[in-house]
């Protein structure tokens, strides 16, 4: 399965739509936030860090962030500026900055770094050039700077496969018919959960980047085997 560019660019208006209603779907899953905080953690980082939350979303991986690393300085980034409303209403403090950008143009939206650490939650697959956001990643990431892409891979494993699908086509597509109006936006998470890189193939995309020290731990629960820390370091 192959999802079109022209899909992948449609997701920041299909955000906005979903917003207001966006966090009462997440709260149903066991674990979102907990796994969050367990991303964060791994990334690993000095107390006073400045770190990039690249695609943030209603804030919920910032939150995380602000709850490991208190003192660090947050620039929390998002292309949907609905979801990015949602997420200022959080008041996660003053070290925390939350603007508008585009993923695949950081240095366009103001975003150049160089920074401690990023973490990048849900957000890689949606990517319509995976590579290229890579690459720019990669230029804002400081030497020895660690990244966290907190994401779904289901390719290498059919129980995998098969759990994503059990829980996409029963509980998410549904709930999110449900609650804002619309499904749109959560097939498109099935589908683009299904069509995204397994394990070892997104390992192999980020040490093409130029990322050491590549690897992957799992979660607990439900989504072991199907949400995962994939963790990479700039080389010094």
């Amino acid at each position: 399965m192959t999802i079109p560019m022209h899909q992948k660019a449609r997701v920041p208006g299909e955000f906005d739509r979903v917003a207001a209603r966006y966090d009462l779907l997440t709260g149903m899953n066991p674990g979102y936030s907990r796994h969050l905080r367990k991303s964060a953690e791994r990334l690993s980082l000095a107390p006073g860090a400045r770190i990039l939350d690249l695609c943030c979303g209603t804030g919920l991986s910032t939150a995380a962030l602000v709850r490991v690393y208190p003192h660090a300085t947050i620039d929390a980034v998002d292309a949907s500026e609905g979801m990015l409303a949602v997420a200022r209403r959080k008041n996660l403090g003053p070290r925390v900055r939350f603007s508008q950008g585009d993923a695949m143009d950081l240095a366009a939206s103001g975003i150049t770094g160089p920074y401690d650490g990023v973490l990048m939650a849900y957000g890689i697959r949606n990517m319509p050039d995976p590579d290229e956001a890579l690459r720019g990643l990669f230029a804002v990431l400081a030497p020895g700077g660690q990244v966290c892409f907190h994401e779904y891979s289901v390719a290498d494993s059919r129980r995998s496969r098969l759990v994503w699908q059990a829980v996409a086509n029963t509980i998410i597509v549904p709930s999110g018919r449900l609650l804002s109006g619309s499904a749109d936006i959560y097939r498109y998470l099935r589908d683009s959960v299904l069509a995204f890189d397994g394990v070892r193939a997104f390992e192999s995309r980020l040490a093409r980047a130029g990322f050491s020290d590549v690897h992957t731990r799992p979660m607990d629960g439900w989504q072991h085997g199907v949400v995962h820390s994939f963790l990479a370091r700039r080389p010094l």
